[in-house]
């Protein structure tokens, strides 16, 4: 069994970040609780987009995914090498600290976890 990679912790910078972007997009649905040690949010059980490392990943569309991915800096989510998750993008350190950037590419997450069925429970 491969040995688990040690974690790093988020800066406090980026968790400030996270928190007001999150807060200008606050809705009954959206839901902040950690995965893999790190903050995330939401929607009826399905993770929308979340934080791992200093890094900040969206989960969306296909279509979407394909777009993000043309951004320099841009690349999929591997918690693990070698591990990439699905629709999960990484923004690029630009995107994420810009306020129009971010706020349109975490619409798109919260937009497409949305329309996922919910995770039963």
């Amino acid at each position: 069994m491969p040995e688990m990679p040690k974690f790093t912790k988020t800066s406090p910078e980026v968790v400030e970040r996270f928190n007001a972007v999150l807060d200008r997009h606050a809705a009954p649905d959206v839901v902040i609780k950690p995965m893999f040690g790190y903050r995330c949010a939401w929607i009826n059980g399905n993770m929308a987009t979340g934080l791992f490392a200093d890094e900040w990943w969206v989960r969306v569309s296909e279509p979407d995914r394909e777009a993000l991915l043309e951004l320099p800096g841009a690349h999929a989510f591997e918690p693990m090498p070698g591990r990439s998750m699905g629709r999960y993008v990484v923004l690029p350190p630009n995107v994420a600290a810009d306020d129009a950037g971010v706020d349109g590419w975490l619409t798109k997450a919260l937009e497409f976890t949305r329309s996922m069925p919910p995770k039963k429970k």
